[in-house]
């Protein structure tokens, strides 16, 4: 792939008949693709925690109401013990990385800091664990119909940071354009 095709800031939409229980019905965020392999965090599977939970568990006071009430998500099978923060732009900390010009994702303790003295970013999504795909292992995967890939530019916020959770999968597929109740369940090639 060149550079240009590289999937960063798309959002990688299960097929309905992709089975794998990580990963069906799902939408992920990949927030680093390159000819080394990719990363992104899933999107639409929730871990039974709150952001309140991961602030006591991590033994750091205050937080709103609104920033403890935070759901946590699966964000894939990989390294789950730990936290990546996906925020709103405009802020960095010691280990950001900015996905887009509108979402940035932090894995250092200081935004746990920050977000519970009311300081951090205006949005937040919270997850454990991490997709990973190892080089050339996601190219193949959407040739293979795994996967539809959608620019998430100007939908990554509405999804990321305001669609309930359950919806998610649902809401990318339909603000790319695709209408999930018309594709099969089966794959194949032409």
């Amino acid at each position: 792939m060149t550079e240009a095709t590289y999937l960063t800031n798309h959002f990688l939409i299960a097929m309905p008949a992709l089975d794998d229980p990580n990963f069906a019905r799902s939408v992920t965020l990949i927030c680093q693709h390159n000819d080394e392999g990719a990363m992104g965090i899933t999107l639409s599977r929730k871990a039974n925690l709150t952001m309140g939970d991961i602030l006591d568990q991590m033994k750091v006071q205050g937080g709103t109401d609104q920033v403890r009430a935070v759901e946590v998500l699966l964000g894939g099978p990989v390294q789950t013990e730990r936290g990546f923060v996906l925020h709103s732009g405009g802020h960095s900390y010691e280990s950001t990385f900015k996905v887009s010009d509108d979402i940035a994702i932090t894995t250092s303790r200081d935004i746990l800091k920050d977000l519970s003295e009311g300081q951090g970013p205006d949005a937040i999504a919270v997850a454990l664990g991490y997709a990973g795909w190892g080089k050339g292992q996601l190219e193949q995967e959407v040739r293979d119909n795994a996967w539809f890939a959608v620019p998430a530019e100007h939908m990554a916020g509405t999804i990321v940071f305001d669609t309930p959770v359950d919806l998610r999968w649902q809401e990318a597929a339909r603000l790319g354009g695709i209408n999930l109740s018309k594709l099969s369940g089966l794959v194949g090639r032409a």
